[in-house]
């Protein structure tokens, strides 16, 4: 079973070392407006699914979206560990404001 990380590292292996032909390799040639535009497609399709009570389309189309962010995220020089060097930052806060407060137990 792959992890998110594992498919980041295989994205960016094939950023460095293109297989032509690659569906990954297609996408770093056309450029960020492809990639771009394929993310903003994901999340709909995510989102259309959803709603849907078949899970197994949810779970499809958010693998696309996750491939596509990766692709995303190599393409802009971002590296995975910055990520979650993120959600780590927030973890046991609420909010998205300046001032966090800590999440208390219930």
């Amino acid at each position: 079973m792959q992890n998110l990380e594992e498919l980041y590292q295989l994205v960016l292996k094939r950023k460095e070392n293109p297989k032509e032909g690659s569906y990954t390799d297609y996408l770093f040639t056309k450029g960020l407006d492809k990639i771009l535009k394929k993310v903003g497609e994901e999340s709909t399709e995510v989102i259309v699914a959803s709603k849907n009570p078949d899970k197994s389309e949810l779970v499809y189309e958010t693998a696309d979206l996750l491939y596509h962010l990766m692709v995303l995220l190599v393409e802009q020089g971002v590296g995975f560990d910055e990520i979650k060097v993120e959600l780590a930052k927030r973890e046991g806060l609420m909010s998205k404001t300046k001032d966090r407060r800590k999440i208390q137990d219930l």
